[in-house]
């Protein structure tokens, strides 16, 4: 079986950052496991063929180690990269959606154009055109 990686975040507010994280980037739930209250123990979303699992901030050993960020321009140790088709219309998509867009859309020296941006509680992430498996197998 071929290696799979699948970014993990933590949400202070996980129900509502999974309907903004479909709203904005087009992620569709695949499996959402309700916690106590108005928590999710956990959730995977899926954005074609690849995924993202999320749950809420708690107060386990595990939250411990990772949390949401402290704020939306709090520094991040980890974001994710997400390959899509149409930057610029995704961009546009994600501002119209609350995103807070840190880096436009633009061209790369390496290939492929790149906009960055902040979801609501901060999590930093980077969606580009530039495919690295597509130029490995050229």
């Amino acid at each position: 079986m071929p290696s799979r990686i699948i970014p993990t975040m933590k949400y202070a507010d996980a129900p509502a950052a999974i309907d903004w994280l479909r709203i904005a980037f087009g992620f569709e739930p695949h499996l959402v496991v309700p916690g106590p209250g108005d928590t999710i123990a956990h959730a995977q979303l899926r954005l074609g063929d690849d995924m993202i699992m999320l749950g809420s901030a708690g107060d386990t050993p595990f939250d411990a180690m990772q949390r949401p960020p402290a704020g939306r321009d709090a520094p991040v140790t980890q974001s994710a990269y997400i390959v899509i088709e149409d930057v610029d219309g995704h961009c546009d998509r994600a501002r119209r959606a609350g995103a807070k867009i840190v880096v436009e859309p633009a061209d790369q020296d390496y290939g492929g154009r790149l906009y960055s941006c902040r979801d609501p509680e901060g999590h930093l992430w980077n969606f580009g055109s530039y495919d690295p498996w597509a130029e490995a197998s050229e």
